[in-house]
């Protein structure tokens, strides 16, 4: 069963029939039990299908965080990008530390749903888009669905000086989500595949896969380090890192066509601005 939030506003999806949610995005998150609130709104008569136009990005007031460095190819990809400024062996010792590296991605209004653009920096020479997992979470800490993001990441900004995160990670446009939410609060299958496709003039520039067996840290885990001393009153959404970095002489350029695909969540379409 699949959430999509649409200018008709939230349907839920089931065997590809679609049905109207009495209720908002954030009062659904909030909900004690959300997938029940969903399937009462499957005995109602069912809507038409949403045009492709008619998709948002699956959020209300959430915000968006994101883990990094929690597969092996993200971390020898930081530590490449980072080793003339010293700042290599930082991304070696987290990707093995306890604690893993947590950081703010997006506010609502920075975040962009499938078929809208997303943006690479003015300032930046190297920009990547980033497939991962993204959980959604309650205000308990919970996982209650899965989406695909897309976290757009400036690869010079944050080479020059790891202290530079912030600004390589957050801008307008910087977080792709969507289509739908997976909800469900049960484990994904390690065997899920994660794949991304860059078009650029008809043809494709890179193709990348992975799967989540690949994933050095348990969802669950990154989920209550997030809410270790931070409430979250809307619930959150959570990127789980990277599995897929395109090789260094790889950068986007305006107008390339981002598909990022997950299995049972469908793909998430994105071109850059």
């Amino acid at each position: 069963m699949k959430l999509y939030n649409t200018t008709r506003g939230l349907l839920v999806e089931q065997q590809g029939r679609f049905h109207r949610v009495d209720a908002g995005f954030d009062e659904l998150v909030r909900g004690n039990d959300p997938r029940s609130l969903a399937e009462e709104s499957l005995k109602s008569t069912s809507v038409a299908a949403p045009d492709a136009n008619e998709f948002l990005a699956p959020i209300g007031s959430q915000e968006v965080w994101a883990a990094g460095v929690t597969y092996f190819r993200s971390r020898s990809a930081r530590m490449e990008e980072s080793r003339d400024a010293g700042g290599g062996s930082f991304y070696d010792r987290v990707y093995s530390a306890v604690r893993p590296e947590l950081f703010f991605k997006a506010t609502a209004r920075r975040v962009v749903g499938p078929g809208a653009n997303v943006r690479i920096r003015s300032d930046a020479r190297w920009s990547v888009p980033e497939p991962e997992l993204t959980l959604l979470l309650n205000p308990r800490g919970e996982i209650i669905g899965y989406t695909i993001g897309n976290d757009m990441s400036s690869r010079d900004i944050e080479g020059e000086n790891p202290l530079y995160l912030p600004q390589a990670k957050v801008y307008d446009g910087s977080c792709g989500l969507g289509p739908g939410v997976l909800l469900s609060n049960e484990p994904l299958p390690k065997i899920t595949a994660i794949q991304i496709q860059i078009m650029r003039g008809g043809r494709a520039a890179f193709e990348g896969n992975t799967t989540l067996a690949e994933l050095k840290r348990d969802p669950k885990e990154l989920a209550s380090w997030l809410f270790r001393d931070s409430s979250f009153p809307d619930g959150a959404y959570l990127m789980t890192g990277t599995g897929i970095v395109p090789g260094d002489e790889f950068t986007l350029a305006h107008g390339d066509l981002i598909r990022i695909s997950i299995d049972g969540l469908g793909t998430l379409e994105n071109r850059v601005a």
